[in-house]
């Protein structure tokens, strides 16, 4: 065989290795995007499905009651037709025609019967604590004799509703990544199966890396459980997990940003706080209180799934073709305060951090009593120093609250 033959075939070779690699990639860039398109189409149905399907439930239940009164109607009105025509045959249909427009005003007042009126509906609570005269305005040291750093702080008694301490606790702050308590809130209320999935996209790990956000370690096209995207969003903060959050319940942050500012309204809140983003990136109208906070706060401990995952000290992720072990997950906030001589047992906490607003975090403790308090702190010039406020803060109430 000749070398021009030899090259010729090799040649070949090359080009039908190549084509087939080209065809390869082309099926697999072909597979995701019937993924994504069918991934779309699921969340769309699942959104038409929360939003319309009380309506639905609620009409059939209007109908059931309507067809059931017209039968038992119908069946009376035969009894009464046939009485009144062995009565009197004269005044047999002026008398059909009385019973057939009772008839129509019974079946009216049926169809109506079992719809929520306004007073059936038990409205949403309003979280709301207040001073007293008992009410400690918090200074630069305290009783302790302990320098107090943050700036601005809350400390609340649930039982009461009483606000126990307090320093600028009205004055408007950036919460950070305290903004994804209400992202988790929010998500929790939208999400019925924990085990579904989503996946990861290019955009919010670049959304994640541009705007140098904290992030749980997600990678693109990662297929990820919802669960896990919970318990990314709090422990680390991860800005990745509460977007795909997001993206997964509304079908993009700034939809579900509306539905996060609709919940403020329902708390009450929404006069002094407003939020921009799901994840607490600084913004001029991105902002909050320390009252605030601790209300939202309050809200997410009513939330059997937010203080669940609030809760936890570490969570170790699924396997994913990404992460074969998973990815392990840490609370440092809680870890970190559990050292500290605290008196009562700091159970849930969520930190959060930008030049803005500086270190702060918002927690629920328990005392040896069983009283549950929420303290909430920020700006503080560093991380230990605001675990140190709210420690002192817990240890100096938590042992005269009994």
């Amino acid at each position: 065989m000749s070398v021009e033959s030899t090259e010729l075939e090799e040649n070949l070779q090359a080009e039908f290795s190549q084509s087939q690699e080209e065809t390869a990639r082309e099926r697999h860039r072909q597979r995701i995007e019937e993924m994504r398109r069918s991934k779309e189409k699921q969340m769309m149905r699942r959104k038409y499905m929360k939003k319309y399907a009380p309506v639905g439930v609620g009409i059939l239940a209007a109908l059931v009651l309507l067809f059931a009164g017209a039968g038992l109607l119908s069946r009376h009105s035969k009894e009464d037709k046939e009485t009144q025509i062995e009565e009197s045959d004269s005044n047999t249909a002026e008398g059909l025609k009385v019973q057939e427009g009772e008839q129509e005003d019974q079946i009216q007042r049926k169809a109506g019967e079992g719809k929520p009126t306004a007073v059936d509906l038990e409205p949403p609570k309003v979280y709301q604590a207040q001073t007293t005269a008992d009410t400690l305005e918090i200074g630069e040291i305290l009783q302790s004799g302990d320098v107090f750093y943050s700036q601005y702080a809350v400390l609340v008694d649930l039982e009461s509703d009483q606000i126990l301490a307090q320093k600028n606790a009205d004055t408007r702050i950036n919460p950070a990544s305290m903004t994804k308590i209400l992202t988790v809130l929010v998500a929790a209320e939208h999400i019925q199966d924990l085990d579904d999935t989503f996946t990861m996209t290019r955009e919010i790990t670049d959304y994640c890396y541009i705007n140098d956000c904290s992030y749980a370690g997600f990678e693109k096209e990662e297929v990820v459980s919802i669960r896990d995207l919970f318990y990314g969003a709090i422990l680390p903060s991860g800005a990745d997990a509460a977007v795909a959050l997001a993206v997964y319940v509304s079908g993009s942050q700034e939809a579900f940003v509306e539905l996060m500012n609709e919940k403020l309204k329902e708390l009450g809140l929404g006069e002094t706080t407003h939020f921009t983003n799901c994840v607490g990136i600084y913004g001029e109208d991105h902002y909050s209180t320390v009252y605030d906070m601790a209300m939202i706060m309050e809200a997410a401990m009513d939330n059997e799934l937010c203080r669940m995952v609030m809760s936890a000290h570490t969570y170790t992720t699924s396997e994913t073709t990404q992460h074969p072990e998973g990815i392990i997950l840490s609370n440092w906030f809680l870890r970190r305060i559990e050292d500290r001589d605290s008196v009562s047992e700091v159970v849930c906490g969520k930190t959060g951090y930008v030049t803005q607003s500086g270190s702060c975090a918002a927690s629920y403790a328990v005392n040896e009593n069983g009283k549950e308090f929420i303290c909430v702190t920020a700006n503080a010039n560093s991380g230990n120093r605001c675990i140190a406020d709210q420690a002192r803060l817990y240890k100096q109430f938590s042992e005269t609250q009994v």
